[in-house]
């Protein structure tokens, strides 16, 4: 094991900007990899929660997430996200890097969001309102994310119990409770929606998003579980990592479809929108919802590794 280096949560961040974690993810769409030709998850529930293993191969490398996800780990004070990324050298299958993988997770979830509309975000012409449901590492995650990529006036974080947002949090943005007038105020003026979130049925209506919002939806990955309202399909443009999984495993898009309110066949993946296929309209609503792919991971993980060779 001597030969084999290892990244902990420190070097990560400090190592790749979010930045860069989103032009990593354009970079490889760019290169050619279809999100389609990925190594589908396995995802195995187990007394505490789940464990995902999520491999992957391109370029260089066969790299590996081993995660668990535990919603009870937030009040024993653990992350609810735990596990690690293995990267082997694809020709020979030898192990060279480990890194931590929750925190390859943080780091690589907004990016995927971020990559996925950016060519939209040129619809904003002045800083724009970020209100983020969930202040939680992703939640945090994707306000820095975003806030790299485009200039932003204002960040809310709506949660359901304000008392236990620590300063982390408030130092990015104001902290409003969940169903609240100020909530459904803020959400009414949002330009960039995020739902990074554990819950299951609908976090707001859908008339309080406004037209030529962009919505960023990252909470679960649960075909029987959505964040969204079925009603804010029915008006917006839709994008998905890869329709195939999205079908699969992202219950947002299954239930809207489901409900009536979204066609399957006006879906476009992030790979048609970063390489300019499916151009989108800037006055209509936007909507990605993602769930996590291996590729990701990868594509994250090699510019990580190429860094610190460096």
């Amino acid at each position: 094991m001597d030969d084999v280096t290892y990244l902990d949560a420190e070097t990560v961040f400090s190592t790749l900007s979010p930045a860069e974690a989103v032009a990593a993810l354009r970079e490889t769409l760019a290169d050619g990899f279809d999100p389609s030709d990925d190594i589908p998850r396995t995802v195995t529930d187990v007394s505490a929660g789940n464990m995902i293993f999520m491999p992957s191969e391109f370029g260089p490398w066969v790299g590996v997430k081993l995660v668990g996800v535990s919603t009870g780990n937030a009040e024993r004070g653990l992350p609810r996200i735990l596990g690690q990324y293995l990267m082997y050298e694809a020709s020979t299958l030898r192990l060279r890097t480990v890194i931590d993988g929750a925190a390859l997770t943080t780091l690589r979830t907004p990016a995927v969001s971020v990559a996925a509309v950016e060519p939209a975000l040129s619809r904003f012409t002045a800083p724009v309102r970020v209100v983020v449901f969930g202040a939680g590492p992703q939640g945090v995650g994707h306000a820095d994310t975003i806030a790299e990529v485009v200039d932003v006036a204002e960040v809310s974080f709506v949660v359901r119990s304000p008392d236990q947002v620590g300063d982390q949090v408030r130092r990015r943005g104001r902290v409003i409770e969940a169903g609240t007038t100020e909530a459904n105020e803020a959400l009414r003026a949002a330009d960039i929606v995020v739902t990074a979130t554990t819950a299951r049925t609908p976090l707001f209506d859908a008339d309080l998003v406004r037209p030529g919002a962009i919505v960023l939806a990252c909470g679960s990955h649960d075909p029987h579980a959505r964040e969204l309202p079925a009603e804010l399909f029915s008006r917006a443009e839709v994008v998905v990592e890869d329709l195939g999984t999205a079908l699969r495993e992202c219950g947002d898009v299954v239930l809207a479809i489901t409900d009536g309110a979204l066609d399957a066949d006006s879906i476009v993946t992030m790979s048609q929108v970063c390489t300019g296929e499916a151009p989108l309209d800037d006055d209509r609503t936007l909507i990605f919802k993602g769930s996590g792919m291996s590729w990701e991971d990868l594509a994250v993980a090699s510019k990580l590794a190429e860094a610190v060779d460096r």
